[in-house]
């Protein structure tokens, strides 16, 4: 038979080497979940500027549609006081150039507080 102090140091020597198999183990799945960390720590600011420029982009679209509501609806009211300003030149024939001249003057106000 094997002496006890043989047999416990032949035991301490396999103790070890599974634990630093333990060991090696430990360390390679902490490196790997902290290169995983690392790579999304990357991703995510890229990610959070995606999500913005997405923002803005329907900010944006959103503006474009209301401005090109808001024009429709000026065109429709250029167009009645154009109707309105051609009734009032026929009932009154006398005061057209002055209507006219009017007309044009409140057409450019308009235009320049639409501007503002």
């Amino acid at each position: 038979m094997v002496p006890r102090p043989v047999l416990l140091v032949f035991l301490l020597v396999i103790l070890m080497i599974t634990s630093q198999f333990e060991w090696k183990q430990q360390i390679t799945n902490e490196l790997e979940s902290s290169s995983d960390i690392s790579q999304r720590q990357q991703q995510s600011p890229l990610r959070e500027e995606f999500v913005k420029e997405k923002a803005c982009l329907l900010i944006i679209l959103s503006q474009e549609k209301t401005i090109q509501r808001l024009n429709e609806f000026i065109q429709g009211l250029q167009q009645q006081l154009l109707l309105c300003r051609g009734s009032e030149n026929a009932t009154v024939s006398a005061a057209t150039s002055f209507t006219s001249s009017t007309y044009f003057d409140e057409i450019q106000r308009q235009q320049m507080l639409e501007d503002k």
